[in-house]
């Protein structure tokens, strides 16, 4: 079992932690919001929280959620990732469209598609894009799935920031188990899956998703469509209360003989100091 660290690039860093909060910079803006896995003492002087460019009211996720900002402070602001841009956005849900911690995914992900021959590769709960856009500069044809066509709408703003307007890349809004069942029955296959379910979420036409009830019928129609040689999957899951060791073995059923590992993707303070786990993973080759 291995955990995934991201010690952060020059457009992110993870300043301090504790009380249930972390102190983070995207790009220029230095940036407080809650984190429930914080659990221990801050070791920054309070004023460098109380001077944060942006600070999230409240200790959930709400849909209701309020920013508080200090200064003149834009609603959205480019950053980029080994040379592909997209934007950092405040949304109301304490989240800026996407996840630091996902950087080895990428790296990985973007290592195996190198090894492809005309790499096809499906991503489903795919959000803002972000791992599209990337995975499209590493060379690759992306079928990009997610059931909120306002993602989608930002997905496609990355891909123009970007200046990847030509890159290879089908949006689809719907949900993902429909559209991945659809595929098995066509016979299309894929090189690489990656899979970033919610917890819970509804489709277009409001079907219902269950990550406890749902991942392993999920996990079945993606293995019927991933090729048997030289492809991989990532799954990433945002439910703490799971294991790693829960979706290794389930991975484990679904895909047997494949290669993988599991654990935990981690986000380290600057300078070495301490770590905050994020989310759960899976990920494997064949």
């Amino acid at each position: 079992m291995t955990d995934l660290i991201t010690t952060g690039w020059d457009e992110y860093r993870l300043l301090d932690c504790g009380g249930g909060r972390k102190l983070e910079k995207f790009g220029p803006y230095v940036v407080d919001r809650p984190e429930e896995q914080a659990m221990g003492s801050r070791r920054l002087p309070p004023e460098k929280w109380a001077a944060a460019n942006a600070a999230f009211a409240g200790e959930k996720d709400a849909e209701d959620g309020r920013w508080n900002f200090r200064g003149n402070v834009p609603e959205t602001w480019p950053t980029h990732y080994k040379g592909v841009k997209f934007l950092g956005r405040f949304t109301p849900f304490r989240h800026i469209g996407y996840f630091p911690e996902q950087a080895p995914h990428w790296d990985w992900m973007m290592e195996r598609i190198g090894k492809q021959a005309e790499p096809k590769i499906l991503n489903l709960f795919s959000y803002t894009g972000v791992s599209s856009l990337l995975a499209a500069h590493a060379g690759a044809q992306i079928t990009h799935v997610d059931a909120s066509k306002k993602a989608i709408g930002w997905a496609r703003e990355n891909q123009a920031l970007a200046g990847m307007e030509n890159a290879k890349i089908r949006w689809i809004c719907e949900d993902a188990r429909k559209f991945t069942a659809r595929e098995g029955r066509r016979g299309n296959k894929y090189g690489g899956i990656i899979l970033d379910p919610p917890k819970f979420g509804r489709g277009p036409e409001k079907e219902v998703w269950n990550l406890f009830d749902d991942l392993p019928e999920m996990l079945s129609l993606c293995a019927a469509i991933l090729e048997e040689k030289n492809s991989f999957v990532i799954l990433t899951a945002y439910a703490i209360r799971a294991s790693h060791y829960s979706i290794y073995e389930l991975c484990r059923e679904k895909f047997p003989g494949a290669v993988m590992e599991s654990g935990e993707l981690v986000i380290q303070e600057e300078n070495g100091g301490r770590k905050i786990a994020t989310s759960l993973y899976c990920r494997l080759q064949r």
